[in-house]
Parts: structure tokens; sequence; C-alpha cells
């Protein structure tokens, strides 16, 4: 992978139509009443929406092929693309006493993430790596790819989605040193504007040890195969 650098965010035109590529805080936007509703009821509201915009391209939704579709989409969107969204669907962490004192670099790399590109509602698709140096407590490996992929599935905006992850873990492991780097595909690049398939986009947030070069090198070094 690339050498993410020093993390610093920019805004980065990704085509040549003016869609600028920004984030506008590190919290999700969400409306105060954004949980007013349940989620079977979310479900329902999407279908009847998605079914106009079906209606509207000129779909056929009488055709035994698309009839369900309306329905599948919205489910996909409450249950599971969008899941991240609600707080109830964040995952509790297991942390356990370091009874070794282990106080080195803890790597997990190549967690898999999936997320949407909140300017499109396209996928973002890549990889995330974390490290972090234990203190009193130390992490279940499984939640750091739960937290991670808790957060992708909602839209956003890559640098966003970086920088909750690591301010969740730096919250939960009461620690500074924390390290987290995404190295994703936009389908908005690929699939649409520039059709650029080449190109990833990689966004970093390097806390407290990780701010030493030497160490940042150590960490990165662990992400070569």
């Amino acid at each position: 992978m690339r050498d993410p650098g020093n993390g610093n965010i920019q805004k980065i035109n990704f085509d040549d139509q003016n869609d600028d590529h920004f984030l506008t805080s590190i919290e999700t936007p969400l409306r105060v009443d954004a949980f007013k509703l349940d989620d079977e009821l979310k479900i329902e509201l999407i279908e009847n929406k998605f079914k106009d915009i079906m209606e509207i391209l000129g779909l056929d939704l009488t055709d035994e092929s698309l009839k369900d579709t309306p329905k599948r989409v919205a489910k996909m969107y409450v249950k599971e693309t969008f899941s991240g969204l609600n707080p109830e669907n964040k995952p509790k962490p297991t942390l356990f006493n370091n009874k070794f004192n282990f106080n080195e670099m803890l790597v997990e790399r190549d967690i898999t993430i999936y997320s949407y590109c909140e300017h499109h509602f396209v996928p973002i698709i890549g990889k995330a790596h974390i490290a972090y140096f234990p203190k009193d407590n130390v992490i279940g490996l499984s939640k750091l790819n739960r937290i991670a992929q808790y957060y992708a599935k909602r839209p956003q905006v890559q640098e966003r989605l970086t920088m909750q992850i690591a301010n969740d873990l730096k919250e939960t492991l009461q620690t500074e040193d924390v390290a987290v780097v995404i190295d994703a595909d936009h389908l908005c690049v690929a699939s649409r504007g520039v059709n650029d398939v080449n190109s990833s986009t990689v966004t970093s947030s390097y806390g407290g040890k990780f701010q030493n070069p030497e160490v940042r090198k150590e960490f990165l070094s662990h992400l070569k195969k």
C-alpha cells in the first residue's frame, strides 16, 4: 500500500464535474429526530419511496424479477447497509486485563470495509488497518473488526470514517496511542465521473506514540506483504 503520510485532511476533487469531496463534521450528520421511527416503519416508508424511484426510471414493477426489489432494498438499507446509523447497533467492547503487561504495538490489518459514499450513495470498498499500544486493558480482536464495520455501515466520507474509528478506540482503550489507516476504492470515482478504476484513497489518523516518525514507520512496515 502507499504511504499515507501524516494524515492531514485535505479537500479532494474527485472528478471533472465539480463534485467536491469534503466533510463537514467528525460526527455523522443526523437530524435530532433520526430515531423517532422504528425499523419496521422505516422499511415500509423506504420501500414506497424506492418503488417511486424505480417507476420514475421506467421500470416495470410487475415483472417477476423486479416486483420485490423495493422491499429488498429497504430492508437492506435499514438492517444492513446503514445499520451503523443506529447507536443501538454499536458493538459492546470486550476488554481484558493486560495481565502480561504487554506494552508493544498491537496491529490488526486488512479489516474489510464496505461503506457508502454520502455524496452519491455508491460503495466504498477497502481495508482498514488498526494499531494501538495496550495499557491496563486489551480489546478482543474481533471487536476491532466490529467497531470498524459499525462506523462503515452508514453514509460516509473516508476521512470521517477514519477519525470515528480512531476516536472510538481511544475512548474505549483510554489511550491516545491509536493508529488507523484506511485504503479504499470509491465507486463514485470508478463507476461514474472520471471512471478511474485504478486509483485508491488512503486516509490515516495517528495519535500519541504514533506521532513519532519511527513508531509510525514500524506500524507501516507491518502493513507490507
